[in-house]
């Protein structure tokens, strides 16, 4: 089994070439700046990822790169989860051969209201499979994209059933509440809230850290908030967080990320996700560079 993952963790960005392929070589150099200033580790394939947005084979091949490039992949989790078991299984196993840290795992999210029968067969489908190479699953609750919730007491299920397998869960639902209901379950389950404004509370020992959109921007004031517990670098990262607030997440995190990194390509999206406004650009490049520039001062 991997070593386990924790601290601050970006879902980050995966850059996108002028026909809509995942720019592999952009892919692996914004992972390696993001690993060299503050990520503790990375989530490949998230939401942020546009994962769902990317074939079968687009997927595995982003996940080839990575390891192509010689990146610490033991600091790595990928998303794995599609609505199609056999999808999940294909890119679950991948990330396992590859030596991926861990499988971040949506529900099959096209049925909603599905029992847990179902969500646990889906699971043990893929514990199954991955049996002679077993990767570390990690849960995603994101009900409100997802339409399924990982539930606490279908957790508890998971955990009684598959043990060790079944490691963490990632939280984007923005209900503290539960996280902290999910991270009470047990010691050995961690638990990642998706914002930032919670690494205070991990870092006391509440969650094994954050997963968050907004880390490909910030990770250096995180690191500093999670190794340090500095409250002036998180505040922030938690108004460049802020800045987004009512816009675009996705769109919006890969326009500042191209501003922040002089070029203009990491801003380009895959459909169904579209640019985002020149408007929202302007406000958001300059409410990060006061920031910044606040913090130097």
């Amino acid at each position: 089994m991997s070593k386990k993952l924790s601290g601050v963790i970006a879902a980050i960005a995966t850059p996108v070439d002028e026909k809509g392929a995942p720019d592999v070589a952009r892919g692996a150099k914004l992972a390696r700046y993001l690993l060299d200033n503050g990520c503790d580790g990375l989530n490949v394939l998230g939401t942020t990822g546009e994962a769902t947005s990317f074939s079968l084979d687009e997927r595995k091949a982003v996940m080839s790169a990575y390891k192509a490039a010689g990146l610490p992949l033991d600091r790595l989790m990928v998303g794995t989860g599609a609505a199609a078991v056999a999808d999940a299984i294909a890119l679950t196993k991948h990330a396992a051969e590859l030596g991926f840290a861990g499988a971040l795992v949506l529900p099959p999210f096209y049925y909603k209201g599905v029992p847990d029968d179902g969500m646990a067969a889906y699971i043990g489908a893929l514990v199954e499979a991955t049996a002679q190479r077993p990767i570390p699953i990690y849960l995603y609750h994101f009900p409100a994209m997802s339409g399924l919730p990982w539930h606490v007491a279908l957790i508890r299920r998971l955990l009684e059933t598959y043990g060790k397998r079944i490691v963490g869960l990632k939280d984007s639902s923005g209900d503290m509440a539960y996280a902290r209901s999910a991270a009470a379950i047990s010691k050995d389950f961690d638990v990642f809230p998706s914002t930032e404004a919670a690494l205070i509370e991990a870092k006391g020992g509440a969650f094994a850290g954050c997963i968050s959109a907004t880390a490909n921007l910030n990770a250096d004031l995180c690191a500093q908030a999670w190794r340090s517990g500095d409250t002036a670098a998180l505040d922030a990262a938690v108004t460049i967080r802020k800045l987004f607030d009512g816009k675009p997440l996705v769109s919006g995190v890969k326009s500042l990320l191209a501003h922040i990194h002089g070029d203009p390509a990491l801003a380009r999206v895959k459909p169904p996700l579209a640019a985002f406004s020149a408007a929202d650009r302007a406000a958001v490049n300059a409410g990060h560079d006061a920031v910044r520039s606040k913090r130097v001062a």
